[in-house]
Order: structure tokens, then C-alpha cells, then sequence
């Protein structure tokens, strides 16, 4: 049996053990939260969120990319969220590689140079920061003045909030 038929077989015990609720497409604390693909990160469970309660959006490193804001942007002018967290992480595997190593890794083994930015980063505090600052920038973001950044300790499990000069440069 495949992982995928295994999951298929939990989604069938879960729908038959769980009774029909129909949630509102609008999350119910207007929020939007951005965050990295780890899957030690259960982003639910660390924020003792429910589900229908806020959008998550997840990519490797949580990095504020062109599909982030196009996301961000539908979940606040068609689903009525106003506020935004973004959460980094410790040990992530972004500060593992660069920009030009796995560009180069990935042209070598497929001939083709990716179209996309790879986003690494050294120091997922200042990662937050830029981020932060991308997010509050963005003109397709309506309440962008409502952003606030975090770095999630894998290890400890708390939220640390980052500060960022609003005069700071950033891209």
C-alpha cells in the first residue's frame, strides 16, 4: 500500500467518524496566516486555532512571494480577513542551501535554469523582517497595516515576535 492509499484510508475512517458541519468559506477570525511547509509545524495545534478560523498559506520557508500576495490578496478583498501573521522558523531548511547552489543543482540535473527565486535565507529573523516589509508594501494587500512577523522555536514551540523599522529597506 502507498502513503497516498493509506491517506485515503484515514480520510475515510475521519469522514466516517466525524459528523457533517458545513464552515463558512470566511475564516471566523478574519486572519491570514503565512508560514513554511514543515511538517513539524502544525500551525493549528501551535496557535490553538480551530478549523474555519483563519487562512493558512504555506510554501518553503513562508516566503512573501508574487502567488503569496495574489493569495493574500483574495483572502482579504473577497473573504473579509484583515489581519496577518507570518511565521519563520528555527532549523529551517532554507538555511541550508543558496540561491545559487540549488539554482545550479537544479539546472545541472534538469538542463533548464528554474523561473522562479529560490528565497534562501541565512538569519529567518531578518527573513521576517523583509517579509514583513513586502507584505506592507504590496498595493493588492488592503490592510497591510495589520501585518505582524514571528520565528517559531522547533524545539521550544514558542513565538517570538520581530520588530521592523518602517523606514528599513527591504525588497
Amino acid at each position: 500500500m502507498s502513503v497516498a492509499d493509506e491517506l485515503i484510508a484515514n480520510n475515510r475512517a475521519f469522514a466516517e467518524a466525524t459528523p457533517y458541519s458545513s464552515l463558512d468559506v470566511k475564516p471566523t477570525r478574519q486572519l491570514t496566516i503565512v508560514t513554511c511547509m514543515d511538517s513539524r509545524i502544525d500551525t493549528f495545534q501551535v496557535l490553538g486555532l480551530r478549523h474555519g478560523e483563519a487562512h493558512i498559506l504555506r510554501n518553503a520557508g513562508g516566503v512573501i512571494t508574487n502567488d503569496v500576495i495574489r493569495s493574500l490578496a483574495i483572502s482579504q478583498r473577497l473573504l473579509d480577513t484583515t489581519e496577518v501573521m507570518l511565521i519563520h522558523h528555527t532549523d529551517c531548511g532554507m538555511q541550508q542551501l543558496t540561491d545559487d547552489g540549488f539554482r545550479a543543482d537544479l539546472q545541472e540535473a534538469t538542463g533548464v535554469a528554474p523561473a522562479f527565486a529560490i528565497e534562501s535565507f541565512d538569519d529567518p529573523v531578518a527573513d521576517v523582517r523583509q517579509s514583513i516589509l513586502r507584505v506592507r508594501r504590496s498595493d493588492f494587500v488592503l490592510h497591510n497595516d495589520r501585518v505582524r512577523g514571528f520565528v517559531y522555536d522547533v524545539d521550544t514551540h514558542l513565538l517570538q515576535e520581530v520588530e521592523v523599522d518602517e523606514g528599513a529597506t527591504g525588497s
